[in-house]
């Protein structure tokens, strides 16, 4: 059974070497919109695949962190970047230019450690990620499963390689969370939210 969990965030980036010439010159945003597919062939205590309050809690955080933020690619010019992070307090570094398709192997690789690393307390079993879909404008989307989101072809997404901010780790409420999705370390669900 497949469960689909919508949030949205607010995010600005300048996709590099891309065809359209604003887009690739320009700093912009876009108001995406996220959607995560879990997977189980198990119901928990309560006969669900994953309680969608659960999915508030340290998924959302995830993808929160991209909200008013910019996302900036680590192979863009130095100066550019130490720019941005001067003049801006959210901001994310990632390994692989940011476009809608690149978003969804990074949501992917976070939300699939994540889920492995987490001690399930109301009987969940087996809970996987399915796929992820990153509505950039209301017409255009980009969908990742599995097999592109570890796809080295596309371009390899090395969690060390994602740096958040200051500001943004500030902000969660477990400050360790990304440290401990990266060394694969337990994650508790609580058992009620």
């Amino acid at each position: 059974m497949i469960i689909r969990k919508l949030f949205k965030f607010e995010n600005a980036h300048i996709v590099r070497f891309c065809s359209s010439k604003r887009c690739k010159t320009s700093i912009h945003g876009h108001s995406y919109r996220a959607e995560i597919l879990l997977e189980s062939n198990f119901l928990d205590n309560a006969g669900m695949v994953y309680d969608f309050g659960l999915m508030k809690q340290n998924i959302k955080c995830l993808i929160d962190s991209f909200d008013h933020t910019t996302t900036l690619f680590s192979g863009d010019d130095e100066e550019y970047l130490d720019d941005m992070k001067k003049h801006s307090k959210r901001w994310i570094e990632i390994p692989v230019n940011p476009s809608a398709e690149q978003f969804c192997r990074i949501f992917f690789v976070l939300i699939d450690r994540l889920l492995k690393s987490t001690v399930m307390q109301n009987g969940e079993r087996e809970v996987k990620i399915h796929s992820v879909i990153v509505h950039e404008t209301d017409t255009g989307y980009a969908q990742c499963f599995r097999d592109d989101s570890y796809n080295a072809k596309m371009g390899e997404i090395n969690l060390k390689d994602i740096i958040f901010s200051p500001e943004i780790i500030s902000e969660w409420d477990d400050k360790e969370l990304f440290e401990k999705i990266k060394l694969g370390q337990k994650i508790i669900n609580p058992k009620e939210v």
